[in-house]
């Protein structure tokens, strides 16, 4: 079989268009929402625990159909998000979803804050893997409101917060960039434009960040608008209204991680610059820099650009994972014989790359933007990861089959390695310099930067909440750099912009970490397997299928791995350092 750029097939999620069988769908999911509702008179904190799992399963079988239709409209409109009719139809989705939600409400309300400890007990004593689930949920009850006031944020955040992150996509998604190459000045999206950040040419570099930070900083009013109600909703509603202690900790216990656990981990990557900082002053040498600007931080460590085909990079995952795992790999192979990968780079698409898994039993989704560079192979192995992860935990219930994000970054990383490993066991040495070079990029990218764009958010968060000004966040977002880099790259002013064009700080507020976190512990997990071999397969394949039904510190910490100690987090970096080493004694 040959694999080929292309867009997916979302056919198979309620008949792959907004016809008349979603309407069924929908009509489905309206009918079971309203004959739960009717089950309200019966709730008591006596009542049977057979009953009680009846109608906890009811709320799955809603939230399952849900999801499907929910992944069909947010798909279609990621494939293009300039089209009218996905844009219209995502809308009438979030509206549906908001208000099944409200239907569904009184009995997560009723079991968080209207059962006594003593019948929780009892009551959840059959749950089995929703146990964790159900625990979770009353020890979050403090920060839920009245039923009438969670109807009211359900159905407001449909035409507030997502509405803005919704402007801000369609905005952004039609911006065009003019940028001269080989004297001839040519329109791109900025996937396209972000392949020259990689160019050999300093000038390129530079121009391409430029063409970028140019564009945003034109619309820096209206970006900057969206950002600053984005950040007053998330402190109105989650620390004025529901009494949250931080912003920070909104995500932190949705992710179901302690406080104590992200603050070490981000203390340790604070405490760790000097270790890419010494790659950095490698680099500048590599490069015959005195020292690197922030557009070189990317910069390649060859001339000699290596350009791979859709094709040969998918077997390249799928060959890794296979030496890894046979298992694995025909998880991995489900998602591209089934046709659900949107490869392709085309204008309206939405950029970057991301998995969705719309139901346990359903093949997750991939969307890329391929062109054909080396990160984008690596790119490719994070995400058929991603999809990877939730088909090993396709048997749990969906209320937790979600992995909360720093474990679900885990596996996407891990499939990175497994990559990486496999190409350096047959590469020369020059060849080595060069793939360590990258490599140690992408570290950095996925730790270190991850890191510092949680600080900066919580600084600009913070700022927001105090009056603070676009210019004043975009100063906060420098200062932020010039700590990060040290004095090991210069930072030059045009990159106060750059915070605007992070699209997680619109989409989902402190989700950066996760990528810093799942790093982290994918190198652990990949050192024991190094020392392991195959025995460590069992193991972390019991990670991956655990999906959500457990909190991490707990699911880890039956592994051996202690996530709350600032040690384990800099056992991680140490085989960053080995990394940065390695590259040392081949310079």
């Amino acid at each position: 079989m040959a694999y080929s750029l292309g867009g997916w097939d979302l056919s198979g999620l309620a008949g792959g268009s907004d016809g008349p069988e979603l309407q069924r769908h929908v009509r489905r999911i309206e009918r079971g929402a309203k004959k739960f509702r009717k089950l309200e008179a019966g709730l008591k904190p006596s009542m049977s625990p057979k009953k009680f799992m009846d109608m906890v399963r009811q709320t799955e079988k809603i939230s399952e159909q849900m999801g499907v239709v929910g992944s069909y409209a947010s798909l279609a409109y990621s494939a293009d998000t300039q089209s009218d009719e996905a844009t219209s139809l995502l809308t009438r989705i979030s509206k549906l979803g908001a208000e099944i939600a409200n239907q569904t409400l009184f009995f997560d309300l009723w079991w968080k804050t209207q059962v006594d400890q003593k019948n929780a007990a009892r009551l959840a004593k059959g749950a089995g893997e929703l146990a964790g689930y159900l625990e979770y949920k009353r020890r979050v009850a403090r920060y839920s409101l009245s039923e009438p006031e969670e109807r009211i944020i359900n159905t407001l955040d449909v035409t507030g917060v997502s509405a803005l992150t919704k402007i801000y996509d369609k905005m952004t998604g039609a911006f065009e960039y003019k940028m001269r190459i080989k004297n001839k000045t040519r329109t791109m999206t900025r996937e396209e434009v972000s392949i020259h950040v990689k160019s050999p040419s300093p000038k390129m570099r530079r121009a391409a960040y430029r063409t970028i930070f140019e564009k945003y900083a034109q619309n820096r009013g209206v970006i900057g608008e969206i950002y600053q109600n984005i950040a007053l909703n998330w402190r109105d509603e989650y620390m004025e209204i529901r009494g949250h202690g931080s912003p920070i900790s909104v995500r932190n216990i949705a992710n179901d991680i302690d406080d104590k656990t992200v603050q070490s981990l981000l203390a340790v990557c604070q405490d760790k610059t000097a270790v890419f900082g010494r790659f950095f002053a490698q680099k500048a040498r590599m490069l015959g820099m005195g020292k690197l600007q922030r557009y070189d931080v990317y910069a390649p460590a060859t001339s000699d650009q290596k350009k791979y085909t859709y094709d040969r990079s998918v077997r390249m995952v799928l060959e890794s994972l296979g030496r890894f795992s046979p298992l694995l790999e025909g998880l991995a192979r489900r998602v591209f014989s089934e046709n659900h990968v949107d490869s392709q780079v085309r204008r309206g698409k939405r950029d970057g790359a991301f998995c969705s898994t719309p139901a346990p039993g359903i093949t997750p989704y991939v969307l890329l933007n391929f062109t054909g560079r080396t990160r984008d192979v690596f790119t490719l192995a994070h995400e058929i990861g991603h999809a990877v992860h939730g088909q090993a935990a396709r048997e749990r219930s969906v209320l937790v089959h979600d992995a909360p994000l720093p474990i679900a970054e885990t596996a996407s990383t891990f499939s990175e390695l497994l990559l990486y490993d496999s190409i350096a066991q047959n590469a020369t040495d020059d060849e080595k310099k060069t793939m360590l070079s990258e490599k140690i990029d992408d570290l950095y990218a996925t730790i270190q930067r991850q890191a510092f764009f949680t600080l900066f958010e919580s600084e600009a968060h913070r700022q927001i909440g105090e009056g603070a000004t676009v210019g004043d966040i975009s100063k906060a977002y420098m200062r932020n750099l010039k700590k990060q880099f040290g004095r090991y790259v210069d930072v030059s002013g045009d990159f106060a912009a750059e915070w605007s064009c992070i699209p997680h700080f619109y989409h989902a507020p402190f989700y950066c970490y996760a990528y810093s976190f799942g790093n982290l512990l994918a190198l652990s997990l990949f050192q024991r397997y190094k020392k392991e071999g195959r025995d460590f397969v069992p193991t972390y394949i019991s990670i991956l299928a655990a999906g959500g039904s457990k909190k991490p510190e707990r699911l880890l910490e039956e592994h051996g791995f202690d996530i709350r100690s600032a040690r384990f987090w800099r056992e991680g970096f140490e085989y960053v350092e080995g990394q940065v080493g390695a590259l040392s004694r081949l310079n």
